[in-house]
């Protein structure tokens, strides 16, 4: 059974090494003058793409996006991507271990679960001045080093993700749905990302979640219009694309793998959602 590739960028264009679990770099310093072109594949931590001055094109989860300017790009530990920058682009990459940014405060498991749940951020340029600073003092302290110097990166990047969420809210003034809500949902929507393989019945998640079935879908179904068994299928597919068009493994691998023990029966519920089977997805969109 191949894994989906967890790669770094090419020699020539070479992310930053994870050293302690953080790094940041420019994106001047990365590209050299050339253009960055990156396959589909998947990172084992988070990957901000921070683009100041950019072109070219940015697909997270098979979701495509034109890569502009004033704008970030946050993609979560599992999610498959691939970039295609144009020379010229500049900007930052951040690089963390999720547990690196847990260890801040007691707060940042729910902040980072918030951010997290968007990948695409366009930014107002007013919202863009604002982290300009932040990101040069990140980039600051990773290069001198100084004492304690990781703990005012995590402080930095707490700020920078709050703005983020501000954001947010001031673009999607008309929400109704409480707090509660919407952290359930996102625990929801972590629970899904890590144990899609594992699990696939509502009442199994609502259990994690402490919550009654009725009380999980009526939570989906406020944020999102969807019932909890939607969701959970749309992420079994989604797992499904990634292993088919990143693997070369064979569908019955792939069946197994997500946990489907009836392959015939993986490939009937593949086609319900996608109009495809899984090998004449792959073939079309390889």
């Amino acid at each position: 059974m191949q894994n989906i590739p967890i790669r770094q960028l090419p020699e020539s264009n070479q992310e930053p090494t994870l050293v302690g679990s953080f790094s940041i770099r420019s994106l001047e310093a990365i590209l050299d003058g050339k253009e960055l072109v990156e396959e589909l594949h998947r990172h084992d931590f988070f990957l901000m793409l921070i683009l100041i001055k950019a072109n070219g094109l940015h697909e997270i989860d098979f979701i495509s996006y034109e890569v502009g300017h004033s704008s970030i790009f946050l993609l979560r530990p599992g999610q498959v991507h691939k970039l295609h920058l144009k020379h010229g682009s500049t900007g930052y990459l951040v690089q963390f271990k999720t547990d690196y940014f847990l260890s801040h405060n007691k707060s940042s498991p729910q902040l980072l679960r918030k951010v997290g749940n968007q990948n695409h951020y366009p930014l107002n340029a007013d919202l863009f001045k604002k982290m300009d600073p932040l990101l040069s003092s990140i980039l600051l302290e990773y290069d001198e080093k100084q004492e304690e110097y990781h703990e005012v990166i995590k402080a930095n990047l707490s700020i920078l993700f709050i703005q983020l969420l501000r954001q947010r809210v001031d673009t999607n003034p008309d929400q109704t749905h409480t707090p509660y809500q919407q952290e359930k949902l996102e625990k929801f929507l972590e629970l899904l990302e890590g144990n899609i393989t594992q699990y696939k019945q509502v009442s199994q998640y609502a259990d994690l979640l402490h919550l009654s079935v009725y009380q999980l879908n009526a939570i989906t179904k406020a944020l999102l219009n969807k019932n909890a068994s939607q969701l959970i299928n749309e992420y079994s597919i989604l797992e499904a694309k990634r292993n088919l068009l990143a693997t070369v493994n064979q569908v019955s691998q792939i069946a197994y793998h997500l946990g489907y023990g009836d392959v015939s029966y993986f490939i009937r519920f593949f086609k319900k959602h996608t109009g495809y089977t899984p090998d004449a997805y792959r073939q079309n969109f390889s």
